[in-house]
């Protein structure tokens, strides 16, 4: 049975947004497989519709024998789990679960697209993935992650989080 690396971002901008990473991080790794790395913890500019709370972002490796379309399938079942409600596309959210890349996978027709068609247009997913894996390939466009970064035009903010500047102790 293959053993496959995928890339997962995860985003959250309600609620305890700290603890909604944590959540979805426990059920990744109940049902999909083993986190291998973690970037920091990133406080970002909400992307494509302004006015709403910042996300707290955060790029994953995962080690799962998994095929995309099942891992997918686990995917938007620990969003509703977490508190994902449907709703208007980029708005403010419990949980967001993508998958950035899957190795030099490339899979574009159906669900999932992998690549993900936008990350390498998005700092908040650009700088924690660069973090951890900022040698890595994009299998379409033959540039690293950190390439990648260093040609975005995107120009929302990304800081790293700090709990304690947030009065929210962890």
């Amino acid at each position: 049975m293959p053993t496959y690396t995928y890339h997962l971002s995860l985003g959250s901008n309600l609620g305890d947004r700290l603890a909604e990473l944590k959540k979805a991080k426990e059920l990744i790794s109940s049902e999909i497989g083993t986190i291998l790395l973690e970037s920091s913890i990133y406080e970002t500019e909400p992307w494509g519709i302004k006015d709403q709370p910042w996300f707290l972002n955060q790029v994953i490796a995962v080690s799962s024998t998994l095929e995309p379309k099942e891992v997918l399938r686990k995917i938007k079942n620990i969003e509703v789990i977490v508190g994902r409600t449907p709703g208007e596309k980029w708005n403010a959210r419990h949980i967001d679960i993508d998958i950035l890349l899957q190795g030099e996978k490339v899979t574009n027709n159906g669900d999932p697209i992998i690549p993900h068609p936008h990350f390498h247009n998005r700092n908040f997913t650009l700088i924690p993935f660069m973090e951890i894996a900022s040698q890595e390939i994009h299998p379409l466009l033959h540039l690293t992650i950190e390439e990648l970064y260093m040609s975005c035009k995107d120009t929302g903010e990304v800081y790293i989080f700090n709990a304690d500047e947030q009065d929210n102790p962890l």
